[in-house]
């Protein structure tokens, strides 16, 4: 389960663009807390806070408490260029509400998978698996095992273990998260290319 973090806001007298430009100057991301039949709260954090909140690789599956409120991060804006946060939207959640949220997934056991020893190679389709579970009972990550597979075999939802009490959140069918592809073959036109691309750095040179 994901550990609980504890992030310290200020409410925000004003709002607009203008006020959000100004809290950003003084380190502060401007945030909106909502949900649960309740009006919104507009508040402010401290960037470097968030930032390492951020860093912790499971911000977006951690129940956070924020202003003496149990929530869930929906969502972060950041700056195109800059990448600095701009703006956190905040979900009010109970302490054993169901939610759904987008959990990472991890491949273990490669060295036990003879596709892969065989130079086959694992193709990822779902980096996250989109699951409804208690809030308070969230993983940090879904591990799969790759033990026992072959070159050609499919890695489907209903092949992995989820946490007690946890569903997918798209019941209506058995999708892939991961196959085992065959490696590739260097085609007769590929070694061209790459001659024809030798041939030109040598002239270069």
């Amino acid at each position: 389960m994901s550990d609980t973090l504890t992030l310290a806001a200020e409410t925000r007298d004003q709002v607009g663009k203008g006020a959000s430009r100004s809290l950003r100057r003084e380190g502060r991301v401007p945030a909106v807390i909502y949900g649960r039949n309740q009006a919104a709260a507009s508040i402010h954090l401290e960037e470097k806070a968030l930032v390492k909140a951020l860093m912790t690789g499971h911000f977006f599956t951690s129940v956070i408490m924020v202003d003496g409120q149990r929530t869930l991060a929906k969502d972060v804006a950041f700056h195109p260029v800059s990448d600095r946060p701009l703006h956190v939207d905040f979900l009010r959640i109970g302490e054993h509400e169901t939610v759904t949220v987008a959990v990472p997934v991890v491949f273990t056991d490669e060295e036990e998978s003879r596709g892969i020893k065989q130079g086959g190679v694992l193709n990822i389709t779902r980096h996250e698996i989109e699951i409804v579970v208690d809030a308070a009972d969230i993983p940090a990550e879904i591990a799969i095992s790759l033990k026992g597979l072959e070159v050609g075999d499919a890695i489907h939802i209903s092949d992995v273990k989820l946490p007690k009490g946890a569903t997918p959140a798209i019941d209506d069918r058995d999708f892939a998260i991961a196959t085992i592809v065959p490696p590739t073959v260097p085609t007769a036109a590929d070694e061209a290319a790459d001659a024809e691309a030798q041939a030109e750095g040598s002239e270069e040179a």
